[in-house]
């Protein structure tokens, strides 16, 4: 362990300071906002909103400290990094209080969510998806390729590529695609990155089942974003991706199918050989 002189965690300190001032102001801006929502009665979806920017301010103020620490001490700052991830993970729970969590389901099912935040436009609901997309990618480059909350990040990213479709108004999206609308570029861009998210966040989840977990419920959440890649395409396409995703999907949901059947017909005689094996052993006594 790398011993720490005081000249070195005093210039740490000193450089931390206003870092640490700023984190004490925004967790303390977080009781508040939550209070405040507590006892209003009405929709608190823009305060949601503001919240979910503040835990963003929040998970940078950690990862700079991390920086410091790498910078002044040589370490890395394993609980500024590890509270830089809790504070991403609070942004994205209070965008899912208002816009939903649903991976793949019909905008009719969710769309009266969006009613809280309508005075949002379409260029600030890109440019608050981009800012988490941004703290992911910092928080993944801080913590290097060997950590133990690599997998994790699969969750948080698949939750990430929800919101980011969730909190579009495809309803609008249908004519903002229009070059003629004003908010033509970031409703374009904007969904572009939910094509974008849903395709990795599925080829991730795949992986993770094929690498890792062997766990069905993972095969099935890449499919689940695959579907709802399909679902988006349908509706805005171009229409030769519908075709392809479909491809893609029936492909996946046979290999699932095979695999659950080999795994159920391997246990069976796992089970068989075990009884075979017990009864001998019976015989012989």
């Amino acid at each position: 362990m790398t011993k720490i002189s005081d000249i070195e965690r005093r210039r740490y300190m000193e450089r931390a300071g206003r870092y640490n001032k700023a984190i004490e102001e925004l967790l303390s801006r977080e009781k508040e906002t939550l209070s405040l929502i507590c006892q209003d009665s009405g929709d608190p979806g823009m305060k949601r909103i503001a919240l979910a920017d503040d835990m963003l301010n929040l998970a940078s103020n950690y990862i700079i400290l991390n920086g410091i620490s790498l910078a002044v001490l040589g370490i890395k700052n394993e609980e500024a990094l590890n509270e830089a991830r809790k504070s991403i993970y609070k942004c994205i729970i209070y965008l899912e209080r208002v816009v939903s969590n649903y991976v793949d389901a019909p905008f009719s099912e969710y769309k009266e969510k969006l009613a809280g935040i309508a005075a949002m436009d379409a260029a600030a609901r890109y440019l608050l998806v981009r800012k988490i997309g941004l703290a992911i990618q910092l928080l993944k480059e801080a913590y290097g390729d060997n950590f133990k909350w690599k997998r994790s990040f699969v969750e948080l990213e698949g939750r990430f590529a929800a919101v980011t479709k969730n909190i579009m108004d495809l309803k609008k999206a249908v004519g903002n695609t229009d070059p003629r609308s004003p908010e033509y570029e970031p409703t374009v861009y904007h969904l572009r990155l939910i094509k974008k998210l849903l395709s990795q966040t599925a080829d991730r989840y795949r992986e993770k089942y094929e690498l890792s977990t062997k766990n069905v419920e993972d095969f099935n959440m890449g499919i689940r974003f695959l579907s709802a890649l399909r679902r988006l395409y349908s509706l805005l396409g171009p229409r030769d991706e519908v075709e392809m995703t479909k491809k893609k999907l029936d492909i996946w949901s046979a290999k699932l199918e095979a695999d659950i059947k080999n795994s159920k017909t391997a246990l069976t005689k796992k089970l068989r050989d075990e009884d075979d094996g017990g009864s001998g052993d019976e015989e012989e006594e």
